[in-house]
């Protein structure tokens, strides 16, 4: 490991450059950075509220692994299955394949030096245990920091105990956080004292110190006696310092007004961050109306119960885990755990189909960003949906309704996941099975995997034809045909594509799905001599996609007229296409565009006449496909350009030479290879804006708030 550098965070990797306010544990902070350089597997452990998840990001802000530090947050997930897709998100890692999710982390850190932080993991031992052997037998410049409660019992796991803080360092933090309330700690015996009967546990001390906007130190010290009178009896068996935290907490929970407690237990039903939308609709009713969660929630943030954060998708807010915790025991407590998760679902089955209806619209890019802040709520609302009785209509829908986010958003493993999930359960409800089939079905064809595509595809075509399900046959159609393009067969992908835009047009559908079917059939009658036809095609779907501010199928639309323009002579013009095209697939992780436009730019820039270049591009899209899956689909048509670059650079450079450019190319990230490819040096990762003037459709001046229902056609038509 390199030698430590300052706290302004490491260059690479996904820890916040600007770590927030950090009092004492100057010793052991250095303590933790010697332990990571001696040790592969560090873990900090310790009482919750002891500053665990602080101290961790600050020592690895201090450390320089050549390929960054990368933190993933494990308090949300609940599902020891998910760990893996945990960690590959975090990694920023998009993956098209049917490998499982651990095979794709393999993959992708075999060969890097990175600091892997795990943040809460006590709930997830055994996944987490099992994921950390692995990683560290078959990643060498792997290293992993991890942060709970107690051990992974991982061999080779080096413990590093935290304990709470000293008198000195305890006194400092309650005055640091007393002055951020603007109050003032002039009774200093009062205040060591506090400190004291807190046993140092920084969370119960800026919970305390959050109370000096209405009391004296010396106020509450008498307050603090008597809670701990109070909460004398019960817990035995628990470490004194739980038992401390947990009387600071449920202190802090006594002082709070009805309505402030209420809302505390209400908020514990959200995993992850939320927003104030959410927390008024779910929480709302039952002595709370939805305008009075807004001052209640600013009060909760004074008390430091609630952190606010900034996330690409705006203001957020979120709980400790153990604040939270103590939250779901009153809620539960209260009989009213139930009812809470059913509006919790209500309102992430309802913001998915707001978002899956925004899709087709200007607001694209603020649905992929927003779908990336949601996805543990989302998480949340679907597991609900698909382990409780009567409720697996909803998981079918809401899995089904998310194919944006699966196919148009890098997750296309995550979201077979929960489709093959939701499918092996009986719902009782065609609609919902249906377009899981669907989608299931065009997740399949994009990973590579035609046989279980096909029977997802024959099954909702067969069930639609027999229920007389219009749409549901149109998209299985359509998809089908999909499969039959990748798969070089050619007459029968045209038929069918020609045969589901004929539907979709009876039954007035237009959306994303639609035009990509358009895309589809160009790129069809492309390979078979037809350019004119196929830019016709694509000339078109650019220009509804541009009446309708749509940026992700219109990327697909750049790469046939490019691979038109590259036929027909024109490299400008086909670099200049495939430039537009790269950009808002790289933005939308859309791995699958990106690596096209790759692919398609190296023989552009052979035709401009730098086969060197070419190569190192030909070598980053080698580098990319594994993640993809079969290179170019296996298909002859689709790997014509390849083999036509690959043989024109050799001739060129020759082999020992062309070979050297393309490994060169497979070293480089993704980030990287979509700079080299663009021409710009660094990160790009801006959405473009979309080009033109902008058709808005009725409804549609903003981002509409999440209905508590399904639209009554599923979803699906989002035009």
């Amino acid at each position: 490991m390199r030698p430590p550098q300052r706290d302004g965070g490491p260059a690479l990797g996904n820890l916040p450059l600007e770590l927030d306010a950090f009092v004492g544990r100057t010793a052991e902070l250095t303590g933790l950075v010697r332990a990571l350089d001696a040790s592969r597997l560090v873990t900090v452990t310790g009482t919750g509220g002891v500053g665990k998840s602080r101290l961790a990001a600050r020592a690895a802000a201090r450390c320089a692994p050549p390929d960054g530090v990368w933190r993933v947050d494990l308090e949300p997930v609940s599902d020891p299955e998910l760990v893996d897709y945990a960690v590959v998100e975090a990694l920023g890692l998009t993956d098209h394949t049917t490998r499982l999710p651990r095979e794709t982390l393999l993959g992708h850190l075999a060969e890097r030096q990175l600091l892997l932080l795990l943040d809460g993991f006590e709930h997830l031992v055994e996944a987490c245990g099992a994921l950390v052997t692995e990683l560290l037998r078959r990643a060498p410049g792997v290293r992993v920091l991890a942060v709970g409660r107690r051990p992974l019992g991982v061999a080779g796991e080096r413990q590093f105990p935290l304990a709470p803080l000293g008198e000195a360092e305890a006194v400092e933090l309650f005055a640091d956080r007393a002055a951020q309330h603007g109050a003032a700690c002039d009774d200093e015996r009062a205040v060591r004292e506090v400190c004291r009967r807190l046993d140092g546990i920084p969370l119960a001390i800026e919970l305390a110190a959050g109370r000096l906007r209405a009391l004296s130190p010396g106020q509450l010290l008498d307050r603090l006696d008597d809670r701990f009178r109070l909460l004398t009896g019960g817990g035995r068996e628990a470490p004194h310092r739980h038992q401390t935290l947990r009387t600071a907490i449920g202190w802090s929970h006594e002082l709070c007004t009805p309505g402030e407690r209420l809302l505390w237990a209400r908020l514990s039903v959200f995993a992850g961050a939320f927003d104030l939308e959410a927390a008024e609709y779910v929480c709302s009713g039952g002595g709370l109306d939805a305008d009075d969660v807004l001052d209640v929630l600013t009060e909760l943030i004074a008390q430091s119960v609630v952190t606010r954060e900034d996330t690409p998708a705006g203001l957020r807010y979120r709980m400790l885990d153990t604040v939270r915790a103590y939250g779901a025991q009153w809620l539960a407590a209260a009989g009213d755990a139930g009812r809470l998760r059913r509006r919790h679902r209500d309102w992430y089955v309802g913001l998915a189909t707001w978002c899956e209806l925004d899709w087709f619209s200007p607001r694209q890019g603020e649905v992929a960003a927003r779908i990336d802040v949601e996805l543990p709520n989302l998480r949340s609302a679907l597991d609900y949906c698909l382990t409780e009785p009567e409720e697996a209509h909803l998981g079918q829908y809401l899995a089904g309704s998310l194919w944006f986010c699966w196919a148009g958003c890098g997750r296309l493993s995550e979201g077979r996941h929960w489709l093959e999930r939701g499918l092996r359960l009986d719902s009782g409800n065609e609609q919902s099975r249906l377009k899981a089939l669907w989608v299931l079905g065009y997740v399949a064809v994009l990973q590579g995997d035609p046989v279980p595509a096909l029977a997802a595809l024959q099954e909702c075509g067969e069930e639609a034809e027999r229920s007389g399900n219009a749409t549901a046959l149109a998209y299985a159609e359509h998809r089908t045909g999909c499969l039959a393009l990748v798969t070089d067969d050619l007459p029968r992908a045209e038929t069918l594509l020609r045969s589901a835009l004929d539907r979709y047009q009876k039954i007035g559908e237009l959306n994303s799905n639609v035009l990509m079917a358009q895309v589809e059939l160009a790129m069809a009658r492309a390979f078979q001599g037809d350019l004119a036809d196929a830019v016709k095609l694509c000339d078109d779907v650019r220009r509804v996609c541009e009446d309708h501010g749509e940026r992700w199928a219109r990327g697909y639309a750049l790469f046939v007229l490019a691979y038109a323009a590259w036929a027909e002579g024109d490299p400008a013009r086909a670099r200049e296409l495939l430039t537009d095209c790269l950009t808002g697939a790289h933005a939308f992780h859309d791995l699958l565009g990106s690596v096209l436009a790759i692919e398609l730019l190296a023989l552009v820039t052979t035709a401009d006449g730098d086969p060197a270049e070419a190569a190192v591009l030909q070598g980053a899209a080698q580098g990319m496909w594994p993640s993809v899956g079969l290179p170019l689909f296996g298909s002859a048509y689709y790997n014509t350009p390849h083999e036509l670059c690959e043989a024109t650079a050799r001739q060129l450079l020759g082999d020992e030479r062309y070979e050297a450019c393309v490994r060169q190319g497979a070293r480089l990230g993704r980030e990287e290879a979509v700079g080299l490819a663009l021409g710009r040096p660094g990160p790009v990762a801006a959405l473009p804006e979309p080009r033109g003037p902008v058709r808005q459709g009725r409804g549609a001046a903003r981002m509409r708030k999440p209905a508590a229902s399904p639209t009554r056609k599923g979803g699906e038509t989002t035009g």
